[in-house]
């Protein structure tokens, strides 16, 4: 639900925007979708209304979006813009955005889990609308003609009878003096006369990024600035037993050493504490840090041993779990089959490895504290920076630059409250950059996970028990002492929502403890449950002699929707509407079939080439993938070919779609063959590019993505290629090779030639 009115008045916007129409939304609550509300009092006093969107219209002209996400590379920037523009019926080179600060007056500006579009996608088409309205209100007004016998065209209005026209900005005056219509009054525009929405724009950013002017996290620069950089720990939950600086403090150009104080465990977003050299350069701070003498107590998880690890996994997937989906005697069934069918997968530890490292700016003074940074979170980072420094939040101020990637890494702000404190600290403004081996060695990783499945199948193929058991430590470890078990929201990420026509399904979780920050990760627990659930059911095609296209068609079974309330699961549904988000097969196979005809399915390959193909609805959007593969006779393989079909409902902007999945494909390829973390003594053994390895360029294969054409609501777009992709890789080096893969990243001593 959404509220509307008229802030064209308010004194606490001057300064902001510049006169003319100004709308504030309030999206969500209870209270009416659309409420009118004129504004004629010298302080605009509202009895409570807080918007937490904002546009304008100023007498120049020009259009403002207040956008309060993040713009990591996804283009949310402009397809929120879009939105707005298309339902004004502005010109869109009159349109500007502005970034928003941390701020709860904007709602959730948290900029993860694929939901921008979805949530605002019916909220700024009727703040463009209500301010159309209003401006042709005006001009009727003006004209004093009936409102009906005016129409707009682009940053215009017009009255066709007698051939006037008022720009947008000689009207913006006047439309801040009219009523914010009614959501009975409201007329949005009809699809088919959309400008923008459905067309491939560029984004608003293009030309600064590529002419170097775009503002980064990690290209802030203030006067007087300093620059930081943290020696920590690699262990989760290390605290410092004793320092020595004497050998930093005759570096050149050294300033001073600040211990910064552990958060205790849980640590949540909070600093894991550590030791900072604060100089007049980064170099100078960089060396310093490497003279450092210091002593740690390692603490609780010092002797956690990733490999150890697995095969407690592993071993706990085998035995019964706790019941999370259990439909029919998946039991009796299993037992009865004609064919038993099992399989473990495993996926190891991730790490987010953005193209820009963390990096925060700080200034503080006189109790207040600014902040620059790249955060997909900025209210969580103005209240980690609140706790950290005992200040108010009113006392934070949190200014979102550009970011160079994030992947659900950024949302975490240890590294601005550690900016915050050190600027604190030392008195003066702080530059904290974290080099890559700091981001691998700290991070808030993907969490590792065992799986094992079993099938039964009766004579004719068909399958008739599913059994799912995953263990993994749960995010929410990372917050809550004494966390062993997934939380719904991750079991409902490629478990307990599987949609397959088998009447005996049973899934199980198992109790896993963490000894790592445990934290988003781009897709989060799709990556392994898409992987093993998509894998597991080529394996069942397998058995029953059948092409995985037509297996997975019969899988799917007749069009339904797949009713987990009804079935008693506790299923999340990533936050949406079940009613208007439902589980539906129909679209399951229209993405299957659609990738088939545009991949070639049938046609042949040569030897040791193969497709394989998987399916993964995830973040509301429906995803099918066919990977082609070429293994060497040394079992190096070579991804050639993948395309995706992609029903994600309604779209804004297809350009920024496409690059997205085009982006999952590359960052699946690196979790299916290159991309895994190690844990000794409670530190990762990887640290940089070298031995954290991601897809590079030349290992990138040729990309399609076709985007199937759907009147559904707008689903998620940033993060629903990964899961099935990886599946897909997997069944196709099965279809080369004849040899299963069940644990990433791919071991190709495995597929050798023999």
């Amino acid at each position: 639900m959404s509220e509307i009115v008229n802030l064209s008045r308010r004194r606490v916007l001057k300064g902001t925007f510049a006169g003319g129409v100004v709308l504030g939304l309030h999206i969500g609550g209870a209270g009416p979708a659309l409420a009118a509300s004129v504004l004629s009092s010298a302080n605009g006093a509202q009895g409570g209304f807080a918007p937490n969107v904002y546009v304008s219209v100023a007498p120049s002209g020009e259009i403002i979006l207040v956008v309060h996400r993040s713009e990591m590379g996804t283009g949310i920037r402009t397809s929120l813009a879009m939105i707005l523009a298309d339902e004004l019926d502005a010109d869109w080179n009159s349109v500007k955005v502005m970034q928003a600060q941390g701020d709860a007056k904007y709602g959730d500006q948290n900029t993860d889990g694929s939901r921008s579009i979805r949530q605002f996608f019916q909220p700024l088409r009727e703040a463009g609308g209500s301010a159309r309205q209003m401006l042709v209100a005006a001009a009727a007004a003006q004209w004093r003609v009936a409102p009906a016998t005016c129409h707009t065209e682009p940053g215009h209005v017009l009255h066709a009878p007698s051939g006037r026209r008022l720009a947008y900005g000689a009207l913006a005056a006047a439309a801040a003096l009219q009523p914010v219509p009614g959501r009975d009054t409201l007329h949005l525009k009809d699809k088919d006369t959309w400008r923008y929405i459905g067309k491939s724009l560029p984004i608003v950013d293009l030309d600064d990024i590529v002419h170097g002017r775009a503002t980064y996290g990690i290209d802030v620069v203030l006067p007087r600035m300093t620059y930081a950089s943290i020696e920590r720990s690699a262990v989760y939950g290390a605290t410092l037993r004793s320092v020595d600086s004497t050998e930093t403090m005759k570096v050149p150009g050294v300033l001073h050493v600040v211990r910064i104080p552990a958060a205790p465990l849980p640590a949540g977003f909070k600093p894991v504490g550590g030791i900072a050299v604060v100089a007049t350069n980064t170099w100078a701070a960089l060396q310093g840090r490497r003279k450092l003498k210091l002593a740690w107590d390692l603490g609780p998880n010092a002797s956690y041993d990733s490999q150890a690890y697995r095969k407690t996994l592993e071993d706990t997937a085998r035995q019964p779990g706790k019941p999370v989906r259990n439909n029919g005697d998946t039991e009796a069934a299993l037992k009865g089959a004609a064919h038993h069918v099992s399989a473990d997968y495993y996926v190891p530890h991730l790490a987010h490895a953005a193209m820009e490292p963390l990096a925060a700016t700080a200034s503080y003074a006189n109790g207040a504290v600014q902040v620059w940074t790249a955060t997909q979170n900025p209210q969580q980072a103005r209240t980690t920076v609140a706790q950290v420094l005992g200040l108010q939040e009113q006392a934070v101020t949190i200014n979102v630059t550009l970011l160079g990637g994030g992947f659900g890494r950024k949302s975490k702000p240890d590294y601005v409250a550690e900016a915050a404190f050190l600027s604190r600290e030392v008195g003066a403004p702080v530059k904290l950059t974290w080099t890559r081996e700091d981001d691998v060695r700290n991070d808030y990783y993907h969490a590792v996970s065992a799986q094992h499945m079993e099938g039964g199948l009766d004579a004719q193929g068909r399958t008739v028990a599913w059994l799912h058991r995953t263990v993994f430590p749960s995010i929410t470890s990372t917050f809550k002492a004494d966390v062993r078990y997934g939380a719904a929201g991750e079991l409902g990420q490629g478990v307990t929502d599987m949609p397959y026509d088998v009447a005996n399904v049973r899934c199980e979780n198992g109790p896993a403890s963490a000894h790592t920050r445990i934290g988003w990760y781009r897709s989060v627990y799709n990556i392994p449950h898409g992987f093993a659930v998509g894998s597991f059911v080529d394996e069942l095609a397998a058995a029953a002699r059948q092409d995985p296209v037509q297996h997975l068609l019969a899988m799917l079974g007749s069009p339904r929707h797949v009713d987990l309330h009804a079935l008693g699961v506790d299923y999340p549904n990533y936050g949406a509407s079940i009613d208007e988000y439902p589980i539906d097969t129909a679209r399951y196979a229209a993405v299957v079939r659609a990738v088939a005809a545009r991949s070639g399915w049938s046609t042949a390959l040569p030897a040791r080439h193969g497709r394989g193909i998987a399916v993964h609805r995830s973040f509301l959007s429906y995803v099918a993938a066919v990977a082609q593969v070429q293994v060497a006779a040394d079992g190096s393989v070579r991804v050639t070919r993948v395309d995706l079909a992609v029903d994600c409902g309604r779209i804004v902007n297809p350009d920024r779609v496409i690059a997205q999945f085009e982006g999952a494909v590359v960052m699946a390829l690196g979790n299916t063959l290159y991309s895994e973390l190690t844990f000794v003594n409670g530190a990762a053994e990887q640290s940089n590019f070298t031995d954290y390895r991601v897809a590079r360029i030349d290992s990138v294969p040729q990309t399609h993505v076709y985007i199937v054409p759907s009147n559904a609501p707008p689903g998620g777009v940033g993060e629903p290629g990964v899961p099935p992709t990886s599946a897909a890789i997997c069944n196709a080096i099965f279809n080369a090779t004849g040899r299963r893969i069940r644990a990433l990243p791919v071991d190709t001593a495995l597929l050798k030639r023999t």
